[in-house]
């Protein structure tokens, strides 16, 4: 019993941080450079860094410049977003391993049926 206690209170906290989050996105967030070659010069420089924010919508995925400020605001919403997935995960982990205890202590209080003899009618 001590366990399922945990597991329920674990179970609050989960919805608890859940419900701290505020602002969440999905997709990523990447640094882009891009190599440019500019006469008199043999080898190419790096310009960037650019960021894009990309995700899919509908099957195709889409994407946006960012300035910095933005990529990380949106960062922050990407990271939020992967946060509430492993709670989540975790809650649906717990809620599993709650439904197996439970059945396992109901099935110690349940009395074993007895098989009937068979008739004698039934036995010729």
């Amino acid at each position: 019993m001590k366990e399922i206690e945990n597991i329920e209170a674990r179970r609050e906290q989960l919805l608890e941080e859940i419900r701290k989050i505020r602002v969440m996105r999905k997709g990523s967030v990447t640094e882009q450079y891009f190599k440019t070659k500019k006469k008199g010069q043999k080898k190419p420089a790096l310009n960037g860094p650019y960021w894009l924010y990309t995700h899919k919508e509908k099957g195709k995925t889409l994407g946006r410049r960012l300035s910095q400020t933005e990529a990380e605001r949106f960062q922050a919403e990407v990271d939020a977003f992967h946060r509430f997935r492993k709670l989540c995960d975790e809650y649906a982990q717990l809620t599993e391993r709650l439904g197996d205890l439970e059945r396992e202590s109901s099935l110690k209080f349940q009395k074993k049926k007895r098989r009937k003899p068979p008739s004698k009618k039934t036995r010729r």
